[in-house]
């Protein structure tokens, strides 16, 4: 789930054409001394065959940054097996992909055209090949589109809801190797920043190496000992488990990413080698990523910070919470390294989610009354929390955009936040609930106590640490709280289950939306939003699994969110924005606390081109793949 800058706005009236800035020259591309000895050996091709006719270009002068010299081991932390995917994340190789002022830029693709919102012309590189030397060509689209995505037997549920406009999928037409056409009836505004995500949706498969493993390509005899092989059930089990290009667990499959995985199986330590096929050089010639190996251990959550603090890691974000940021401060001359704050880009960096699908019928009446919500929201001391957690470097405030977005509003920012025992204790004794025990907790309808529980994901000790302030001030109001951490997954498990009261989480990803952005988030089209997993699922199955929104806010959020996709102008889509932040403002789904805590960046002394200043958000931005690791280099 769970910027003050220019981005670039699609015209739904005009088609907008992007391409790289032509440049008189390619430089001549420089052989890496990591592959010298495989091209010396005959093993791969030299530089100039492995590159695409015109890769992309990049001007680290343009940028501030510095050239930097290839080589080197970088040393990262995860705290999940899983978790070798945010390689994908931080390599952030995009077909188009966001640049450091949050506008949409080719990457992957060449260039890119933009009719009217409804036809997308994506022209691809010559001779842009993946990282085993294949072709990366528009088959792989193709293949995609007709042989996965439309394959019952693959993607049973069928293309990615993304494509679907209307109820309608794109007519997608490949006119040559390098260029594909999406086209729709009607307007799919959100088509290009969906593949710029954090988490992309691929919308291509390296085809020559997935071929071998899909029945209607392979060899029957062939495939059926690759089944039984692999000790699944059937050919489409055996595709699906190699075809794992956000996984990144199978290091067969080829990648169009910076790095490549180069381990098998499960281990403490991954490594990651350069892509000898990657498409990007800077004007020098040489071919990033500058950094040859990045080295990702997978270690206990409690242990990322005393890692890095002892010096273990050379880029570190992930693991690291605003609390560690004193200790890694005092461990700097011997670790070696620098500790950066950065902004963050969540909408609350502590939210709590009543949740409005709670399979027990008591109390999810009562957590849908708006009454009980706000009092919820009146009886939390932000700005207590605030000094005792984040030394008033937060922002207190209910949970909506933040400053960074021109959809930011004050009034929204602060709706209900404000600290007021007295009005809160109001609020819920209009909501029928002034009975109260011996021990002044309010009792429910039903005669029993109001207890609270708030599941945590048992990852943040602020979390925890803030929950037990709330629980002291939710006293004075007569509602007990009580914390429950679990596991991250078993948590999600829960809640859209059903089965969680309330939840404790970020909030939403985007924070800092743009004119461009779309707010299907703030509609019940997901059951990742934590306060109505249900009619999110409702939504994203066609009405086969979960509950239809059954609340008049909920529904007026859905048709607010398809106004937009349909909206033909920008400003019609302000105002779509506008109503809905005012909707969530005012029924608060999620009860935010605090925002703009500052997320503590470990970075080694030796690592260049890393910004001192720059936003860690995993929507837009991917963490730190918008600030392009593959140009981060040792200067040593």
């Amino acid at each position: 789930m769970f910027k003050t800058t220019r981005p670039l706005f699609l015209a739904a009236t005009l088609a907008v054409t992007w391409m790289l800035p032509a440049t008189a020259e390619t430089p001549a591309p420089q052989e890496s001394t990591f592959w010298a000895t495989e091209v010396n050996a005959g093993n791969l091709p030299p530089i100039q065959d492995r590159l695409p006719s015109e890769p992309l270009v990049v001007d680290l002068a343009a940028k501030g940054r510095d050239f930097g010299t290839p080589g080197g081991t970088l040393r990262t932390m995860v705290t999940r097996s899983k978790d070798i995917r945010q390689m994908v994340v931080y390599g952030y190789a995009r077909l188009v992909g966001f640049n450091e002022n949050y506008e949409l830029t080719p990457d992957l693709l060449e260039s890119f055209e933009n009719e009217d919102n409804r036809k997308f012309t994506l022209n691809l590189r010559q001779g842009h090949k993946w990282s085993d030397g294949t072709s990366f060509t528009s088959e792989d689209f193709r293949y995609w589109w007709e042989d996965v995505a439309n394959n019952e037997m693959l993607s049973p549920s069928g293309p990615p809801d993304f494509l679907i406009v209307e109820g309608k999928p794109p007519t997608v037409t490949f006119p040559d190797e390098t260029t594909i056409v999406f086209e729709w009836e009607s307007p799919n505004p959100d088509f290009l920043q969906t593949l710029a995500q954090a988490r992309p949706p691929f919308i291509y498969r390296p085809s020559a190496f997935l071929k071998q493993y899909h029945d209607k390509f392979a060899d029957a005899d062939k495939l059926k000992l690759h089944v039984d092989d692999a000790r699944v059930k059937s050919w489409a089990a055996l595709h699906n488990k190699l075809d794992n290009l956000y996984k990144f667990d199978n290091h067969e499959l080829p990648t169009l990413q910076p790095w490549l995985n180069a381990s098998s199986g499960k281990k403490i330590r991954h490594n990651f080698v350069r892509n000898p096929y990657y498409h990007r050089i800077d004007s020098n010639g040489i071919q990033l990523p500058y950094i040859d190996v990045v080295e990702l251990e997978i270690v206990a959550p409690g242990l990322v910070a005393a890692k890095t603090n002892a010096g273990e890691s050379d880029l570190q974000g992930r693991g690291l919470a605003f609390r560690d940021a004193s200790i890694l401060k005092k461990g700097e001359a011997g670790g070696n390294y620098k500790t950066l704050l950065w902004k963050t880009g969540v909408a609350s960096q502590i939210a709590i989610y009543p949740n409005l699908n709670f399979s027990d019928e008591g109390w999810r009446d009562v957590l849908r009354d708006v009454r009980v919500r706000r009092a919820l929201s009146l009886a939390i001391d932000r700005k207590t929390i605030n000094q005792a957690l984040y030394f008033k470097l937060a922002h207190p405030g209910a949970m909506s955009v933040l400053s960074a977005s021109p959809f930011y509003d004050e009034a929204n920012a602060q709706a209900w936040a404000q600290y007021d025992i007295k009005m809160a204790n109001t609020l819920l004794d209009d909501a029928g609930l002034s009975e109260r025990d011996k021990n002044g907790i309010r009792l429910l309808p039903d005669g029993r106590p109001m207890e609270l529980i708030i599941e945590t994901a048992g990852e943040r000790q602020e979390v925890e640490n803030a929950l037990q302030i709330v629980t002291d001030t939710w006293r004075e109001i007569g509602v007990d709280l009580v914390m429950r951490p679990l596991d991250r997954d078993i948590l999600r498990n829960r809640v859209f289950a059903g089965s969680t009261m309330a939840s404790a989480w970020f909030g939403w990803d985007d924070g800092i939306p743009q004119a461009h952005t779309s707010p299907a988030y703030l509609a019940p089209t997901d059951q990742v939003f934590l306060a109505w997993p249900k009619w999110g699922q409702y939504y994203q199955t066609g009405g086969d699994v979960g509950e239809a929104p059954d609340m008049p806010e909920a529904e007026r959020l859905m048709q607010l969110a398809h106004d937009w996709e349909v909206a033909t102008t920008e400003d019609e889509r302000k105002a779509v924005w506008t109503e809905m932040l005012k909707i969530h403002a005012d029924q608060l789904y999620a009860i935010g606390i605090l925002n703009g805590a500052p997320q503590p960046i470990v970075v080694s002394n030796r690592l260049r081109n890393v910004p001192e200043q720059a936003m860690w958000a995993w929507e837009p931005g991917a963490h730190f793949g918008i600030h392009r690791p593959d140009e981060f280099f040792f200067a040593d």
